[in-house]
């Protein structure tokens, strides 16, 4: 049976552009709906369709796209498909054809309800006067659109209670795929300035690596390198960078900044340092599971996606809070948790599981609507 898949935007990197490439694996035959495509390459079959949004400049500019998106997503023209599949995390799952697809069986992949009008105090977007104004209207349709579907999975229990909470609905989960051999792979190939770079850093160090943004909170790495008296390594680039360096100026010589690493930098940086420091309260984080699958445990948050991977007291440590007269002692606590048992969490979450959880989850459901 024929199904298309619906995705929010395309872009040359993101989480969830990860999760739409493992989707699209899995439903070979499906097609690809999309706001808009910037990342041509990925799909370069023909299977991706835009939108009128994309011949305009507003794909440029989310912001300025966005009162235009539920309308847009309301008329997506004509489409045969039995099925569909939206991979949300804005307002994807609004999604609705014509012709036979009208009636088809509707799933969402929902990566979170839209955090900016649901959960303001952590997405800045919502915080403006504009966003305050619409918030309320945009918070019925919302719910009102997520009672279309027959079914909803979350990437987090965290997520799926966020769910529960806003769209009113229940919810399964199913993890975010990570391709966890490639991680657990020791295969390498590194340039002339890597190596240097690689040569220059400490003998022992923890690790932060993200996009340098405000709320990844990498400056509670910083912190926890100067509670234990290890020298950090901060992997990563976005506009934090010139605060995060402020930050590091009041301990001279402790960090060290690894600027845009490569995929080989980054999976090398994860084998040599004693620990990951994940400080912010994510709705899954693909990136604890990553160092795991390495053998490096993690040191995170115990409110959010972190504290379903990392199992605390074997394959790291979970905090209340970064800012507790305990943080030294957790990160020698968890750095004494490197091995084995670390690597074999990973493969909870591979890539594989995904597959088999996902199709699981579509067959299971007579999406003939018969």
């Amino acid at each position: 049976m024929s199904g298309v898949i619906v995705h929010e935007w395309l872009e040359p990197h993101g989480g969830a552009e990860k999760v739409m490439e493992e989707i699209a694996s899995i439903f070979p035959d499906a097609s690809i709906r999309s706001l808009w495509d910037d990342a041509p390459l990925r799909f370069p079959d023909g299977r991706v369709t835009e939108t009128w949004l994309a011949r305009t400049p507003l794909r440029r500019s989310k912001k300025l796209a966005l009162p235009f998106m539920p309308l847009t997503w309301r008329n997506l023209g004509f489409n045969d498909a039995d099925w569909m599949l939206c991979s949300s995390h804005l307002f994807a799952h609004h999604a609705r054809f014509s012709g036979p697809a009208r009636d088809a069986k509707k799933f969402i992949y929902a990566y979170t309800p839209a955090r900016y009008i649901w959960n303001p105090e952590l997405d800045e977007r919502g915080n403006s006067a504009v966003a305050r104004a619409v918030a309320g209207p945009l918070r019925s349709l919302d719910r009102r659109r997520a009672q279309e579907p027959s079914s909803i999975a979350g990437i987090s229990k965290f997520v799926r209670e966020r769910i529960e909470r806003s769209w009113d609905r229940e919810a399964t989960v199913i993890y975010p795929p990570v391709n966890v051999a490639d991680f657990v792979s020791t295969e390498a190939l590194f340039t002339n300035s890597e190596e240097k770079m690689l040569d220059s850093l400490p003998s022992q160090f923890i690790l932060g690596a993200s996009r340098f943004i405000p709320y990844k909170r990498l400056d509670l790495v910083i912190k926890a390198g100067a509670a234990a008296g290890l020298p950090v390594v901060l992997a990563g680039n976005g506009p934090s960078l010139s605060y995060l360096k402020q930050c590091a100026a009041e301990h001279p010589g402790m960090v060290t900044f690894v600027e845009t690493p490569s995929f080989q930098m980054l999976r090398e940086l994860y084998r040599r340092c004693l620990l990951y420091v994940f400080p912010p309260v994510e709705d899954f984080g693909i990136m604890p599971v990553e160092a795991m699958a390495t053998g490096t445990p993690v040191l995170a948050s115990s409110i959010g996606g972190a504290a379903e991977t990392v199992i605390h007291g074997e394959t790291g440590y979970l905090l209340e809070s970064f800012d507790s007269a305990e943080l030294s002692d957790a990160v020698y606590s968890a750095i004494a948790l490197a091995g084995p048992a670390c690597a074999a969490q990973a493969w909870s979450f591979d890539k594989q599981v995904f597959k088999s959880a996902m199709k699981t989850w579509i067959t299971s459901e007579d999406v003939s609507g018969s």
